[in-house]
């Protein structure tokens, strides 16, 4: 066995060294590192109180080997890849209703649970993994790398979160209500109102990326963020479906620290399974400001593009046609009160038109404190009052929801 680890260790110091690689230089440019990135382009990923001892563990092994190398080549393992980080969360939620007919819904269920590993190569490459099971659907969420040697300019490539939506890529933990806005799940691809198969892919695609953040100011924070993605439109785990590929993008402005305005772009196409090509061409706008643990945040987005049920043929001509208005917008605002050290209170107005008149808006008031008894454990009572249009028989009823997440 010692021989092997040896051999091993012989390999790695065998590849080239590149310029400013070796881990004192990377623990010194503090700028470079994804976590004091502007904007995380990725959700959040957290050690818990059992992967922290596996990755104590790791470490302190690459440690040890570190001691080897460098007495036997001269060369430290970490000079070229860093102890991977593992974590992992679930969350679980009870939830009931008022609305009528709707109670087979009541009840316990298992939300999500993740396991992810982060880690960096030759010090100015990112990786990440990340899978997720939902009861008996097992999946992968995110795969990717990126070279993120300058904080101007940064290219990632893999699975991952489009460039679209300012709440889009933030986890659950951070989100503030017990879960993501309409404008998130029908616009941004978590469930997407297009109705097609393989669109509740949670906001992510396959494709390339380039992002960073210009003009510091003297903070410390970047005046501009911008991203642009070309991914295949066809969201996780899939294979492009025609030769056309999706653009999206953003340009963020940070006039003073914690306050951010821009925009966001998405021009593209989905095809369904039954071969029925949708457009997908939105843009969306925001604003969000964080100071003194007090946090606002506001987003609009309109779409133009029909569902896929939009696409009918005539059975005795065989013509087809569109039907719907091939329009769909929303918008929500919310604001975090903290009220105590492990007590923040969110307040939401949220409002989704499924074929952008006010006929089809469903609009979704909520209240939800978030109790942080310790940085992995927290419990989410949440109680919405919705006025959906859509329902003739039973348009006002409440919802209470009762979520619980733990991170190991």
């Amino acid at each position: 066995m010692k021989k092997i680890t040896v051999l091993a260790l012989a390999v790695l110091m065998a590849v080239p060294v590149m310029a400013d690689t070796t881990s004192e230089n990377v623990g010194e440019n503090k700028e470079n590192t994804q976590d004091n990135s502007e904007f995380m382009s990725d959700e959040r990923t957290e050690e818990g109180f059992i992967t922290h001892y596996l990755n104590n563990a790791i470490a302190s092994g690459m440690q040890q080997a570190d001691q080897q190398a460098e007495k036997e080549y001269g060369r430290k393992v970490t000079s070229f890849v860093s102890a991977p980080k593992f974590g992992g969360y679930f969350i679980g939620k009870y939830a009931t209703t008022s609305q009528d007919k709707k109670h087979s819904g009541d009840g316990f269920t298992q939300r999500l649970i993740r396991l992810y590993v982060d880690g960096t190569i030759l010090g100015d490459f990112a990786y990440r993994i990340q899978l997720q099971t939902n009861n008996a659907s097992f999946h992968m969420k995110d795969f990717f790398v990126e070279w993120k040697k300058y904080p101007e300019f940064k290219v990632k490539i893999g699975q991952y979160k489009r460039a679209f939506g300012l709440e889009n890529p933030m986890n659950p933990w951070d989100v503030g209500v017990g879960d993501y806005s309409q404008l998130t799940k029908k616009l941004t691809g978590h469930s997407d109102f297009i109705g097609a198969e393989n669109t509740s892919n949670g906001g992510r695609d396959q494709g390339i990326q380039f992002q960073g953040d210009l003009f510091p100011a003297e903070d410390g924070h970047r005046f501009v963020h911008y991203q642009l993605m070309v991914s295949n439109g066809q969201g996780i785990n899939t294979a492009d479906a025609n030769s056309q590929k999706d653009i999206t993008g953003t340009i963020q402005i940070q006039p003073i620290k914690g306050l951010f305005v821009g925009a966001y772009g998405w021009t593209g196409n989905f095809t369904a399974s039954n071969g029925v090509t949708v457009d997908r061409n939105r843009y969306l706008i925001f604003g969000k400001y964080d100071v003194n643990d007090w946090s606002f945040r506001a987003e609009y987005a309109h779409s133009t593009g029909h569902k896929v049920s939009d696409y009918k043929v005539d059975e005795y001509t065989g013509e087809t046609s569109w039907a719907g208005t091939g329009r769909a917008d929303a918008w929500y605002a919310t604001v975090g009160i903290p009220c105590t050290p492990w007590l923040k209170t969110w307040l939401k107005y949220d409002a989704y038109r499924d074929n952008g008149q006010w006929g089809t808006a469903k609009s979704i008031y909520s209240i939800c404190p978030v109790i942080n008894l310790h940085k992995n454990l927290m419990f989410q009572p949440q109680f919405n009052y919705v006025h959906d249009r859509n329902s003739v028989s039973d348009p006002n009823y409440t919802e209470f929801w009762l979520e619980t997440y733990v991170r190991f």
